[in-house]
């Protein structure tokens, strides 16, 4: 096994697009890290140069202790899984697995050997004389999933490769993976678009956006600290609620409402009096009928544009009285302040579309942010 190391790595393509720029992270030895950020955030393009399939316009990669830049993939010593697959076909389950082993002259018994353990422990050892257009789009992950295995790579480097299985299975598989990873501590880059794989997989998260990391760091920091604006859209769903508001004598004031602020917030804030984004996460609202709050006075009056009954919660989008929507793009801030927020409530909330409510709002749990760099204050 081996670390994964970026050394201000960039990649420019020849239209002049940067896909990822000054890249500086280290990948520790058996660590379990997720690249994740929305389409063209350049995720995929720090992978593909790991992996040899793009080289790099400037920086240095290194796996362990080797510079690889110029190495070919063959030479790398990792294993790629992939999105589709990318299994052969005409040949079955057992020849698929065992076709890197072919490759490196691997002798037959520990081909044999190899592949049977591979089998047995992603449960497909039932499966090994099928061919791929006799399985499941599962069983064929797996099966890609036990090609990688059998070469007994430093590195895994996974390119979304859940993105093609329904709802449920992704949620089985990303289990599955979980267990894997932990029985066999292989270091592991793995790519997605979707925060939840993101945060459920990651033991460290990089979240990307443009080509720049904007912030590193386990999955509940990224959602209870997030770095910027950014982040703080992108992870959690529904998204954080932004509303224009300032900071004045240890209070939040916006529109015509004024919080005043625990102590701890006041300290922590008391040099960033003047105006912020507030950012309020939709379980920082609260239906006062049927919950109890230390902040049960900060009460918002809202109209009810929408409810969503999902059984273990209710989702509420509402407008707020004086509080028009607005879009606010300084610098890396793209938010949607004001304008239709939602709630996350509890399931015994009813509501009909038009009718009026007080809800709680937990000011003690909000996060404020720079407007004009999107910074977490």
């Amino acid at each position: 096994m081996a670390g994964i190391r970026f050394f201000g790595v960039s990649k420019r393509f020849d239209d002049g697009t940067v896909a990822v720029a000054d890249l500086d992270l280290e990948i520790r030895n058996g660590e379990f890290m997720i690249f994740v950020g929305p389409s063209g955030c350049g995720k995929t393009t720090a992978l593909r140069m790991v992996a040899g399939l793009e080289e790099p316009t400037a920086g240095e990669i290194l796996i362990g202790e080797r510079v690889v830049n110029h190495l070919d993939p063959v030479d790398r010593d990792i294993a790629m899984v992939f999105q589709n697959y990318a299994l052969y076909p005409h040949m079955t389950v057992r020849d698929n697995i065992g076709f890197p082993l072919r490759m490196q002259k691997i002798d037959k018994d520990e081909r044999r050997r190899r592949i049977g353990s591979a089998a047995e422990l992603l449960g497909i050892d039932e499966l090994l004389e099928r061919k791929p257009g006799a399985l499941s789009g599962g069983q064929r992950q797996r099966v890609a999933m036990g090609r990688a295995i059998v070469r007994h790579p430093t590195a895994f480097l996974m390119d979304e490769p859940l993105s093609n299985l329904d709802a449920k299975l992704r949620v089985q598989m990303r289990a599955e993976l979980v267990k894997l990873h932990q029985r066999l501590g292989v270091t592991t880059l793995y790519v997605t678009h979707d925060q939840t794989e993101a945060m459920t997989l990651g033991e460290r998260v990089a979240v990307l956006n443009r080509g720049v990391i904007q912030q590193v760091d386990t999955p509940g920091e990224l959602y209870s600290r997030p770095a910027n604006t950014f982040v703080a859209t992108f992870i959690g769903s529904p998204a954080m609620n932004f509303l224009r508001a300032r900071l004045s004598g240890g209070a939040v004031e916006f529109a015509t409402y004024r919080f005043e602020l625990p102590a701890l917030a006041r300290e922590s804030l008391r040099a960033a009096d003047g105006e912020v984004l507030l950012g309020l996460r939709p379980e920082h609202f609260f239906d006062p009928r049927f919950a109890v709050a230390e902040a049960g006075e900060n009460l918002l009056p809202v109209t009810v544009e929408l409810i969503e009954q999902l059984g273990s919660e209710t989702l509420l989008y509402f407008r707020a009285d004086g509080i028009e929507a607005e879009q606010e793009s300084e610098g890396e801030v793209e938010v949607e302040l004001g304008g239709a927020l939602v709630a996350r409530l509890d399931p015994r909330t009813r509501a009909a579309p038009g009718e009026r409510l007080a809800l709680g709002v937990d000011i003690e749990r909000a996060h404020f942010f720079d407007p004009s760099t999107g910074n977490a204050l």
